[in-house]
């Protein structure tokens, strides 16, 4: 059984004391696919070094957090376009727009994601979402740049089965995390409508830890426990789970 964790932050400085230790106990558990998104420039030496370490199991992304958009923002996204004309990389992203911190920079947040949706087209990569109380401006941007060449994945997805068809139909997987087993969370009592080829798995550590780690710091390991949920509600056995999931991940990021 291999898993894939498709939203990772294991450069994180959460995991500064125990990086190594933690990564292996996920290999451990089945996890041997990690990829890892962006947030901006401050992190990209540790994700090259996170890559360095580990090159078998770690797979980059590039891109601008909607959170980063700030007024550097032009000289953050020339960054990035920067990396990808030094290398290659397996996504564009996290990039998306988040309305809960700051509803301020919603133009220029608009004006990043556009920007970035269209290096994906580029550079013919997928693009993986981020979207915080911002599902109608997503979309808006979706429906203007929709096309053949664009795709990704819904990173976290927690909205309705309504909003989580509209993803699908603009070529997008729904990236499914901890989530899925709060009690509150709400995605639970639709998710088995939705055909398991648009699913694929997440953490998003170190945040959002699944149940009975909530509140705690997230790790890849504990993608088990969404394996076990989706299981549970899709009524299949968790080796299905984690083939069907990361035969989709491979289908979006080409490896």
């Amino acid at each position: 059984m291999v898993i894939t964790d498709t939203h990772t932050h294991l450069y994180s400085e959460s995991f500064d004391e125990d990086r190594h230790i933690m990564i292996a106990r996920a290999k451990d558990a089945n996890i041997k696919r990690f990829f890892i998104p962006a947030i901006d420039s401050s992190y990209t030496e540790s994700m090259y070094k996170l890559e360095a370490d580990f090159p078998d199991e770690v797979f980059l992304m590039m891109g601008l957090h909607p959170t980063s958009v700030k007024e550097n923002y032009k000289d953050e996204l020339a960054h990035v376009e920067a990396q990808f004309k030094k290398r290659s990389f397996y996504a564009v992203g996290e990039i998306g727009i988040d309305l809960y911190w700051d509803k301020s920079t919603l133009p220029i947040q608009i004006e990043a994601f556009k920007h970035q949706i269209n290096l994906a087209k580029k550079y013919k990569l997928p693009i993986v979402i981020h979207c915080r109380e911002a599902f109608d401006e997503i979309f808006q941007v979706l429906e203007e740049e929709k096309s053949d060449d664009l795709f990704g994945i819904f990173h976290c997805f927690t909205g309705t089965i309504e909003q989580a068809k509209q993803a699908i139909s603009y070529n997008m997987k729904l990236g499914i995390g901890g989530v899925v087993t709060f009690k509150n969370g709400k995605i639970d009592q639709f998710i088995n409508q939705i055909d398991l080829k648009h699913i694929v798995l997440e953490t998003d550590s170190p945040y959002l830890a699944p149940k009975p780690y909530r509140g705690k710091r997230n790790e890849s390991s504990y993608i088990i426990k969404v394996v076990e949920k989706l299981s549970e509600l899709y009524g299949i056995s968790e080796e299905e789970i984690a083939k069907i999931t990361t035969e989709n991940s491979k289908a979006i990021f080409g490896i």
